[in-house]
Parts: C-alpha cells; structure tokens; sequence
C-alpha cells in the first residue's frame, strides 16, 4: 500500500532518483526532510538507506516499491506528492517570483525533480 495511488514496482528507480536529488536539492527544500533538525537527518537517512537495500537486491522491487510509498506518506505533503507524480502545474498566477509564498517556490523548483 503506497501514498496517494501508489509508486509502481517498474518505476521504483526513478522515484529513488527523483526523491534522492529533491531531498539533497536546498531550492526545493521538501516539508519535513531538509534542514539539519533530527526528523530531516532521519528522512534523508531511511531513504539512503531504502535505496541502498533495493539496489544490493536485499529487499524485492515490490517490498521497496511499498515500503518507499510509505516514507512519501510519511515525510511528503501531498502537494509535494502531486508535484512530483505530474498533476499539479506551477502556479500561473501574474505574480513576481517574490511575491510568491515559500511553499509555491518550492513547489515550483520540485517540479524539476518529478517522476511523472
């Protein structure tokens, strides 16, 4: 069972990839993985660590595929989630880059990252 519809098995590597630059990325800075507090270090940590166990093949694409759904859940907004799977367009507001709020920047930058 994985967040807001799912991450496929087949698609399991670009969402590594994807979701490793992104939380590395201090222009799009993800909700809940930047920033030096212990629940960053935490998220950034456990998905290192996801992507390391699916690609030493100790853990099936499935199992990665679900328990990587899962960390979406639980460190992503679902703005965040929608950005990244392709559905939510960059604000089009006529408004200057610095009038834009912090989470529509950051949404803006994620979307260099996304999978679909």
């Amino acid at each position: 069972m994985a967040v807001y519809g799912g991450i496929q098995a087949h698609e399991l590597e670009r969402w590594l990839n994807a979701l490793t630059n992104a939380s590395y990325d201090r222009r799009c800075p993800l909700a809940k993985v930047h920033g030096g507090t212990a629940r960053a270090r935490t998220a950034r940590q456990d998905l290192l660590h996801l992507a390391n166990d699916y690609r030493c093949g100790e853990v099936s694409r499935e199992e990665s595929a679900a328990a990587l759904g899962r960390w979406c859940q639980t460190f992503l907004s679902e703005a965040e989630w929608y950005v990244l799977v392709g559905t939510r367009q960059a604000p089009t507001q006529l408004q200057s880059e610095e009038a834009l709020s912090e989470e529509d920047r950051s949404l803006t930058v994620l979307k260099q990252h996304r999978v679909g």
